[in-house]
């Protein structure tokens, strides 16, 4: 999604994974898969042009619906060079979150419940550069990981964090990942670091 119009085909510009179902979680939190997704390479993916400011983001598959309570993410990292050539072993930030806006042992409790993409303004401070967009849904009971390739221009002079590695950002023993919605329904804290806001 760019300024709210789609723009290209499932996988024109985000890297085509070579699973066929969503990853289990736990099975790859501490794997370089938690980056992109299983065998998420840069193949023939496309990188799209857009500039600091510009609202962008993910849009669900075959237009269906996020219809898995749990917390929504944007994590960036500019590469080196061409994103084209970068495996994303570098620094990321996050972006944008949304977590829980009601009770989080609710489908309704959840930002993102019945979402059809989850978007938002990239910083104006955020240099220029080719950067992986890392668009993450932890889904209570199904996870949704997918990098885009975008290169950024007309930003600004911004230093974004905190950083983190990925893997690295979580670990399996962390209260978001261990949430039990079927439980209590108490507090839920959002995992990874402070959001980056330019």
């Amino acid at each position: 999604m760019h300024n709210g119009q789609q723009i290209g085909g499932e996988y024109d510009y985000v890297r085509r994974n070579s699973n066929s179902y969503n990853p289990a979680f736990m099975d790859i939190v501490n794997s370089n898969d938690l980056r992109c997704n299983v065998g998420a390479t840069a193949g023939s993916t496309k990188t799209y042009d857009v500039k600091a400011g510009d609202r962008i983001g993910l849009k669900v598959f075959n237009n269906e619906d996020i219809e898995h309570p749990g917390p929504g993410f944007f994590y960036m990292s500019k590469a080196p060079g061409s994103v084209a050539n970068y495996d994303g072993s570098g620094d990321w930030f996050k972006v944008w979150q949304s977590g829980p806006v009601g009770a989080p042992n609710t489908n309704e409790g959840w930002g993102t419940w019945r979402a059809r993409t989850m978007e938002f303004n990239l910083p104006k401070s955020l240099p220029d550069g080719e950067y992986l967009l890392r668009g993450e849904h932890i889904g209570i009971h199904e996870n949704h990981i997918e990098c885009a390739q975008i290169r950024v221009t007309g930003g600004g002079s911004g230093t974004p964090s905190p950083t983190v590695k990925i893997p690295g950002v979580y670990k399996t023993t962390d209260p978001a990942l261990t949430y039990n919605f079927w439980g209590s329904g108490g507090a839920y804290q959002m995992p990874g670091p402070a959001v980056w806001s330019g």
